[in-house]
């Protein structure tokens, strides 16, 4: 990724996610389980951790991929915190939150994959 865009496409990611986890969101495709919904955690938490590792990736901070993983799962657990006090319509699920670091779990494990197999 072109690190030119790495900061815009982490805000616009960031900007989606935070207004889907605490707005209303109805039209999100079923996928024919009873656990649709972490399964969206899932995906959501590991594609913010690739994004953030992108941008992070363009500074000088040690560590990229455990800081890009502690970013995600604090911003997890923090937008769990907010459903509950900034919505009326939504609450905070613990099994959310294991999903959500599930998901940067899985994607600190395809990054150091890719760091070890040195792929660009």
């Amino acid at each position: 990724m072109l690190k030119r865009w790495s900061l815009p496409i982490l805000l616009i990611y960031s900007i989606t996610l935070t207004s889907g986890s605490l707005g209303r969101v109805s039209s999100i495709p079923k996928l024919g389980s009873s656990f649709d919904d972490k399964i969206y955690h899932f995906l959501a938490y590991a594609v913010l951790t690739m994004v953030l590792y992108n941008f992070i990736a363009t500074t000088t901070v040690k560590f990229k991929i455990l800081f890009s993983a502690s970013i995600a799962i604090i911003y997890g657990i923090i937008i769990e915190g907010l459903q509950s006090i900034l919505t009326d319509f939504r609450t905070p699920d613990y099994y959310d939150v294991l999903a959500n670091t599930i998901g940067v779990v899985i994607a600190v494990l395809l990054l150091k994959l890719k760091n070890k197999l040195k792929l660009k």
